[in-house]
């Protein structure tokens, strides 16, 4: 497992939820001056300089439940509102559309192409903030100091670790389900066409070489896909062009989007119900990552303005069903994150922080973060 995979997790997921919130507050009609408040306080409080600095540390995966509680407190830092069945949608889109896009990597690197489209596309959202968008670029920073100096193996590895994260998530989407990369088990098509990887040969012939290293023979065979070698390779810079296309925003154009649970997913959440020893500084954890967002407290509309609630169905009784249709098993329940500001609970929260951060692994860091919100269900 990577300890380098969280920034790169968070900050697609993130570009994800925001193209869908774009989608969706341009299909409810909602008045331009409000969807840009919605937008720029959710990327602000997304790149807080403090929280990129904590994201960027060394360390584990947090547990599915956990980083969903994270989103759910992100989406409602504006004015704007989603009940649970919205919510659970909004994860699920996110979720298979960023998998799909590190299933489709051509190069185990690339996934911090996809990472870069993700954050060019947000720097558009927030053009006329000069204030936010100075935070994106410093992420953007971030990431080329941390990552561009990574082994192959490195980037290797991080892409199991994601993969590992999103193994049993097979929800259906309408949009793959439409354009036929995604069968109706909720499992991806991969191609077998299309660009090879950069750096790489178009596969069909063989190099036969003697002891001495030296090419004696050449024989081609014929393949299945229709190979083509890549023109260039994408920028890893602040500005330029990532030519992989995978991490844009496919929602520019809209269409209706629907999510599914497949029958296997609803056997593996029959299974998924866990039994585990309770670890104590689980909730101080969250709840340090909770304050490190700010807080987290849902805004309320301040003076004259009016809050809203987005529906990611078409009609609300999609909504109400969704919700009543939904495994409980698959329902990420919300829970409240304590985010007080006092200075002993700060000077607390950061203790038990260090606590974590220890230089040996520990028997059972794999678990950190695992299943936070099922340890707190019963307070």
């Amino acid at each position: 497992m990577s300890t380098r995979t969280l920034p790169l997790l968070f900050l697609n997921l993130g570009g994800e939820m925001l193209y869908i919130l774009d989608q969706r507050l341009r299909a409810q009609s909602i008045p331009g001056e409000k969807a840009r408040k919605v937008m720029n306080d959710i990327i602000s409080a997304m790149f807080k300089k403090n929280f990129m600095e904590e994201l960027f540390k060394p360390q584990d995966l947090y547990s599915k439940k956990a980083l969903r509680t994270v989103y759910d407190r992100l989406a409602h830092t504006s004015i704007m509102r989603l009940n649970q069945a919205s919510m659970d949608k909004l994860y699920d889109l996110m979720t298979m559309a960023f998998k799909y896009q590190v299933l489709l990597c051509p190069r185990p690197r690339d996934i911090l192409l996809v990472t870069f489209n993700h954050l060019d596309a947000i720097k558009d959202f927030i053009s006329d903030s000069p204030g936010i968008l100075n935070q994106v670029d410093e992420t953007f920073r971030q990431l080329i100091e941390t990552y561009n100096c990574l082994s192959d193996g490195e980037f290797q590895l991080i892409r199991q670790t994601l993969l590992i994260f999103f193994q049993d998530m097979h929800i259906r989407v309408s949009i793959f389900l439409k354009d036929k990369v995604q069968n109706s088990n909720g499992r991806f098509v991969l191609p077998i066409s299309g660009p090879v990887p950069w750096g790489t040969e178009v596969p069909g012939l063989i190099r036969i070489f003697n002891h001495k290293g030296v090419e004696v023979k050449r024989a081609e065979f014929t393949t299945a896909g229709n190979y083509v070698t890549p023109q260039r390779e994408g920028s890893f810079e602040l500005y330029g062009d990532r030519v992989l296309k995978l991490g844009t925003n496919m929602y520019s154009v809209t269409r209706p989007v629907e999510t599914h649970m497949s029958g296997s997913s609803k056997k593996l959440a029959s299974q998924a119900k866990e039994n585990i020893v309770p670890n104590p500084l689980a909730k101080e954890e969250l709840n340090f990552l909770a304050r490190l967002l700010g807080g987290l407290d849902i805004q309320k509309p301040a003076g004259g303005e009016t809050g809203f609630r987005l529906n990611l169905f078409t009609t609300d009784e999609e909504e109400e069903q969704a919700a009543q249709t939904r495994p409980e098993e698959l329902s990420y329940k919300v829970i409240n994150i304590e985010a007080m500001q006092e200075p002993g609970r700060r000077a607390e929260l950061s203790r038990i922080l260090g606590e974590l951060e220890v230089a040996e692994p520990r028997p059972g860091s794999a678990e950190k973060g695992e299943d936070l919100l099922a340890l707190m269900d019963g307070l």
